[in-house]
């Protein structure tokens, strides 16, 4: 064990995990708010700078004076990269719990929940390899890759988007460069820290998640995208693929012109979302330390307190 995988001393630490569009966010504010606690932001995509409304990032007010870190940290134009978003939230970590406050992780990216809590360590990389795939990505483009990803891994296959072609090739790199499973690399599941993992649930997503959508188009999704444009959205390896973001760009052209069907794009969205909605609860439904609640529940905060140790104020 390395000295920044070693359990460190303190408070536990609260995650809040789950599907999209189940309230992780809300929740976390309010429980900070009682025990003492501020927030560790672990939705892969709330790391990039300026994507706001289509990764229904709380505003500053929604906050509600509550400390969150990690939020727009990243450029556009960077790749995702969970080895150092693993050194970030674990020095996070250490920093809130060295001031007595108890770190509340909240997100919907399970490799990133896990990468922070977990002692997951990360294979090398191979530029030759993964500059060979990425060409034959842009070839033959990636449902052919998530094929041979499937025989080679079929957990992995099951785990990773069949659109996702970034991490597709990440994975048959790793499978290349290491000889293993990609998902051998996952550990047990033990923390590395005293952690309650509270997941949510609700009785009513789909709804939920068609009307979030309709949300962020109201509330102005298309003019972001329109004003991360220069910025590099369209060529991002990473944050053009986002949800709502790459079905957007698929009907603008590089001004800013709509050039599709806007209506369509939304139902994409919608459908996609509901797919990653499912692929999200596959992850979080084999981890069997958390505690399952039902966000629907007006007791869903006193639930919670519920679950943590009397020893953190509220």
């Amino acid at each position: 064990m390395t000295d920044t995988d070693a359990p460190r001393p303190g408070p536990p630490v609260v995650a809040i995990v789950g599907p999209t569009a189940t309230g992780k966010s809300d929740l976390a504010v309010a429980l900070a708010r009682r025990i003492g606690g501020e927030v560790i932001n672990a939705d892969s995509m709330q790391l990039y700078r300026g994507m706001d409304i289509g990764t229904a990032k709380l505003t500053v007010a929604e906050r509600g004076g509550i400390t969150h870190h990690l939020l727009d940290v990243w450029p556009l134009t960077k790749s995702a990269a969970v080895a150092e978003y693993q050194r970030l939230a674990r020095a996070a970590i250490a920093d809130i719990a060295g001031r007595g406050r108890v770190p509340v992780l909240v997100g919907g990216s399970g490799l990133y929940v896990r990468a922070t809590l977990d002692r997951l360590e990360f294979p090398g990389e191979s530029p030759r390899i993964r500059n060979r795939l990425t060409a034959e990505l842009a070839e033959v483009g990636p449902a052919l890759l998530h094929a041979r990803l499937a025989r080679l891994d079929p957990a992995a296959a099951v785990a990773i988007l069949p659109s996702n072609g970034r991490r597709i090739v990440r994975a048959l790199e790793v499978i290349e460069l290491t000889g293993g499973l990609f998902t051998a690399r996952m550990p047990a599941f033990e923390s590395i820290y005293p952690a309650v993992q509270i997941a949510l649930e609700h009785p009513g997503l789909e709804d939920r998640v068609r009307l979030r959508v309709e949300e962020m188009m109201a509330g102005g999704l298309l003019e972001e995208v329109r004003r991360l444009l220069p910025l590099g959205l369209r060529n991002s390896p990473t944050a053009g693929k986002a949800l709502g973001y790459q079905q957007l760009l698929a009907v603008l052209d590089d001004h800013g012109e709509l050039r599709g069907d806007l209506e369509e794009a939304v139902e994409q969205t919608v459908r996609a979302t509901w797919r990653f909605v499912r692929r999200q609860r596959s992850w979080f439904r084999r981890d069997p330390r958390l505690h399952w609640l039902d966000a629907a529940a007006p007791n869903v905060l006193d639930a919670s307190l519920a679950l943590l140790p009397a020893t953190l104020g509220r």
